[in-house]
């Protein structure tokens, strides 16, 4: 029997093929490199960047016409990173301080990747992977190393991360797995692979560097697990599961045009996380109802200037449009301490994600609240739209920024435009205070989403960054089931609906307990929407009650998630 790596299960299925190892180090190549003069490498650069172009361009089209639309979207969006006039002008600035092209493109993405790599929310984060690749692609045109040769066999690719633009560029049908130093389940690279159907394992860390090219791997992404030089047995085995797993995945992509019903008639609507216009077109694919959370921070990220109206008005406009008859919620600006933005001159902080950041920013900053919310209300006359506001720990808050929602509806009428009136707003419940004080907040809000990313964090004090407390970090927590528990009973105590946006509404080992609980919305990455489904239209609220009544006397975050593993597994 072979060796068993556990890392992190990023994309489900099962996968067996020859292991193919690549690299991502151009330590080598920039040594050799030798740079000319400033004029010469800036034009190297400029004719990088038309060969960058020209290649996202084809991988977008071939992506379009092989239907693979987040892949497309994906590359459409480094397509606009690519020739992003900040970016280019960072590169050319660093140039004329004699650096060579291609490590002026590597540092210069290095520094706008660094505004995403310090954000707190894991969507976010990991964008920080596409900048990089846009620096590594340009430099890799630069120094003639671009060209992966696959072979013609079958293969595992294995990588400590792999870049989104590598993994668009995979051959069609070749790739049976994708395992991973790094890596999470919200890279560009694991939603390529998921939108493919190529399983994939993330987090192997340095067990990553025993695989070598040619060993035999078996490369299992709903156990997290790879098994390196299996036995005959095991092979077969594992060959049974996918089989399996293929009937499971035609089953789900029936689900689209489903509701989320369950089998007493209680329905869940689910709908997408989106960072921008580019990730509808998939949401819609997975059948979601509308956007529970709409991250505007991107509008905001990688500038000199906060964006204007009508750039904001525009993006929020494109969704709300996609959207149709369903309700688009957009969060306002989630920027603070942790994301140095040139334009906020915020000093730094000791805990920045514990400072003056979120709601705290707008409020102080009307000039940029009040352009935000103006924006949103002027979508608003495009379908239907909410303003939800993040990190509220108080009424006031809510009050004031009602004020401020009245003031900008106020200029608009003055200005003569076309906005939408008596738009819901609501809060993002995701501080111990706001779940705490759920039935007080309730009467200042239409509607509730619970952000588990940082409640988990915050009522643990668990940072889940950090290794080495990061196994403590949990919504299964008991301590987190009765909060939530909490906010949706006092949510629905006063007449408004509660919805959920952070990673739990995206678990089905959740969905039972949040269906029990009463939830009424569940927002998640889309392509966690047929699986979540699947579970729901499986349920019995009152076996559901019986699981979550057991839960929530547990004391243990690992015994109420195997309690739940079983009774899915059951159903």
């Amino acid at each position: 029997m072979g060796e068993i790596l556990r890392g992190i299960g990023a994309v489900s299925g099962i996968g067996i093929a020859k292991a193919m190892v690549l690299s991502n180090d151009l330590t080598g190549h920039l040594a050799k490199y030798n740079a000319g003069t400033p004029d010469i490498e800036s034009g190297k650069i400029e004719e990088a960047i038309k060969a960058a172009s020209a290649e996202l361009a084809h991988l977008k089209k071939a992506a379009k016409e092989a239907g693979q639309e987040s892949q497309a979207d994906i590359m459409d969006a480094h397509y606009a990173m690519v020739n992003d006039p900040g970016l280019i002008a960072n590169m050319h600035g660093k140039i004329e301080q004699e650096t060579a092209a291609p490590q002026a493109a590597l540092a210069a993405a290095e520094e706008f990747a660094s505004l995403f790599d310090s954000m707190p929310d894991p969507y976010l984060k990991e964008r920080a992977a596409d900048v990089r690749d846009v620096g590594r692609r340009l430099a890799r045109l630069l120094l003639g190393t671009g060209h992966i040769d696959y072979g013609a066999e079958p293969i595992v690719l294995c990588a400590e991360e792999i870049e989104p633009s590598v993994a668009a560029s995979m051959p069609e049908g070749q790739v049976f797995g994708i395992i991973l130093g790094q890596g999470s389940i919200t890279s560009h690279t694991v939603i390529i692979a998921k939108a493919r159907g190529i399983p994939v394992v993330a987090g192997l860390g340095n067990a990553l560097s025993s695989i070598t090219d040619g060993t035999t791997l078996i490369v299992d992404g709903s156990a997290g697990q790879v098994l390196v030089e299996p036995t005959a047995e095991q092979v077969a085995e594992y060959q049974r599961k996918a089989d399996a797993e293929a009937v499971e995945r035609r089953l789900d992509s029936e689900l689209a045009a489903l509701a989320a019903v369950t089998l007493d008639g209680s329905k869940i609507q689910l709908a997408a996380n989106v960072g921008s216009p580019s990730d509808m077109p998939m949401a819609v694919r997975q059948g979601a109802e509308g956007v529970g959370l709409f991250r505007s921070e991107f509008l905001f990220l990688g500038r000199e200037v906060p964006p204007s109206e009508e750039e904001q008005f525009t993006a929020y406009k494109a969704v709300v449009e996609q959207c149709g008859r369903h309700l688009c919620v957009i969060r306002t600006m989630d920027i603070g301490g942790d994301k140095p933005l040139h334009y906020l001159n915020i000093q730094k902080e000791e805990n920045p994600f514990l400072g003056w950041r979120a709601i705290r920013i707008s409020l102080e900053r009307p000039d940029l609240f009040i352009t935000q919310l103006k924006a949103i209300l002027r979508a608003g006359s495009f379908g239907k739209v909410a303003i939800m506001l993040p990190m509220i720990i108080s009424a006031t808050e809510i009050t004031a920024a009602r004020k401020c929602v009245e003031q900008a509806a106020a200029e608009l009428a003055r200005e003569g435009k076309t906005f939408a009136s008596n738009v819901p707003v609501g809060i993002m419940v995701e501080t111990p205070a706001a779940a705490v004080m759920a039935q007080q907040l309730a009467v200042e809000c239409d509607f509730f989403s619970i952000g588990t990313n940082d409640l988990v964090q915050y009522t643990l004090a668990v940072d889940r960054g950090n290794p080495a407390v990061s196994s403590l970090y949990s919504h299964f927590h008991p301590a987190v089931l009765k909060l939530i528990e909490n906010v949706i009973k006092a949510g629905h105590e006063y007449g408004i609906w509660v919805g959920m946006c952070g990673e739990m509404a995206g678990d089905p080992l959740a969905a039972p307990l949040l269906s029990a609980m009463g939830i009424d919305e569940l927002s998640m990455s889309a392509p966690s929407i047929p699986r979540v489904k699947g579970v729901i239209r499986k349920l019995k609220n009152g076996q559901a009650r019986e699981m979550l009544n057991q839960a929530l006397i547990m004391k243990d975050a690992k015994a109420i998630r195997s309690l739940m593993a079983e009774y899915i597994s059951r159903q």
